[in-house]
């Protein structure tokens, strides 16, 4: 580099500034320190026309001195393929660290992604946990029913209650008070309850993803990466995770608990009736539960009718009560099957909606990381390729 005019400047130390700031900017733009040469043509020029303190201060001797000696074709050549080899490593270290800077910021989201995605999946098992915690519950309920059952025959299917037996009327309402009781609160109240769980630890869900993301958002807000390179990536990324936040605040915003547990209890409802082929009607699931299990008994008065017409019963009435416990127990296997079904089918199907519904609303984020990571990836090995190759040729160059 010939800087002109050098006797414009009042001092060697303010030449000595000048000369410092071209080598360091020319390090900067083309990555390697060039030979400066301040001169003054004009100085120069004085001495060659004979003044010699003139040619002395012009400096031009240094310059004269390192065109001939220096500058032979050779070198001339090597200098000239050198710097754009030097311009195009300095772009293609400059192009490396945005990308490897904006791989960084996808590494991340691609974390974030697989940590959402491991939360669903541990969401969706904890949630299946607490399904059957809260379906043994149910099934509690009517094994005690069956018991109450079995203990109830043992006791009203005996001889010694022969004429009892024959009063239809009293038996099927003995019967509501001492087995049924208060079944159908009970299956209501543990359906409800099963509801309102799942209701709510859906609710939670989209709080949590809410929460995460809003995490995320600010621990990258304002970052530059790559200026010119990638402008758009910084923005689309913000915009598309804003979008999952926005979505997620939209649905806990509006999120209805008691509307959402009507729906879903109605649903239920309608589901076990179906299961059980009963037309559903104003009836709650606890008196469809109770309509289930009632159909064992409906006429007791069978059985009894039966032992009064043998000789005291004495075979007929034990041969029934057998009968009558082991319909009981199989009604209330079906009871318990009908109803267990009914309400995995509709638990699953409220999970797959749920699921579903957070899986849509990352996936426009989810699909642009993806892309954007096999992106940078395809782009950040032909920049190192690239510059593999001019490192070579530049060792080529340089070679004596």
């Amino acid at each position: 580099v010939v800087l002109n005019k050098a006797d414009l400047l009042e001092s060697d130390a303010a030449l000595d500034e000048v000369v410092g700031f071209i080598r360091e900017n020319a390090q900067a733009m083309l990555g390697f320190r060039p030979e400066v040469f301040p001169v003054s043509a004009k100085r120069a020029f004085q001495g060659k026309q004979g003044d010699a303190a003139a040619w002395e201060a012009s400096r031009f001797a240094a310059l004269e001195s390192y065109i001939r000696d220096t500058l032979d074709q050779r070198e001339r050549v090597r200098l000239k393929l050198l710097n754009p080899l030097g311009v195009g490593l300095r772009l293609t270290e400059e192009s490396l660290a945005a990308l490897r800077r904006q791989a960084e910021v996808l590494e991340d989201d691609l974390q974030v992604i697989e940590r959402v995605e491991r939360q669903l999946a541990v969401y969706a098992e904890d949630m299946r946990r607490g399904f059957d915690l809260r379906m043994a519950e149910i099934d509690n309920i009517l094994l005690d029913l069956e018991q109450r059952a079995r203990d109830y025959f043992e006791e009203t299917i005996r001889l010694g209650r022969v004429m009892d037996l024959i009063r239809k009327e009293r038996i099927q309402k003995e019967f509501r008070e001492v087995v049924i009781g208060d079944l159908p609160e009970q299956i209501e109240a543990r359906v409800n309850g099963l509801i309102d769980w799942l209701v709510e630890a859906q609710l939670r869900q989209w709080e949590a993803l809410d929460e995460h993301l809003k995490a995320h958002r600010e621990k990258y807000r304002g970052q530059m990466l790559g200026g010119e390179l990638r402008e758009s990536f910084r923005y689309d990324r913000e915009r598309l995770m804003e979008s999952v936040a926005r979505r997620a605040r939209e649905i806990v915003a509006r999120y209805d608990r008691d509307k959402e547990a009507r729906q879903l209890a109605e649903d239920t409802q309608a589901a076990v009736a179906a299961a059980a082929a009963i037309q559903v009607g104003a009836v709650g699931l606890g008196a469809l539960v109770t309509a289930l299990a009632t159909t064992v008994t409906a006429d007791v008065t069978g059985i009894a009718l039966a032992g009064v017409m043998a000789a005291l019963g004495l075979f007929i009435i034990p041969a029934r009560r057998r009968q009558a416990i082991a319909e009981m127990h199989r009604k209330v296997a079906h009871l318990r099957e009908t109803l267990s079904r009914a309400l995995r089918d509709q638990f699953e199907h409220e999970m797959q909606r749920s699921l579903e519904t957070l899986n849509e609303a990352m996936a426009p984020y989810t699909r642009f990381v993806r892309a954007e990571h096999e992106r940078t990836a395809r782009l950040l090995a032909a920049l190192e390729e690239a510059r593999g190759t001019l490192e070579r040729l530049k060792a080529e160059i340089e070679q004596p």
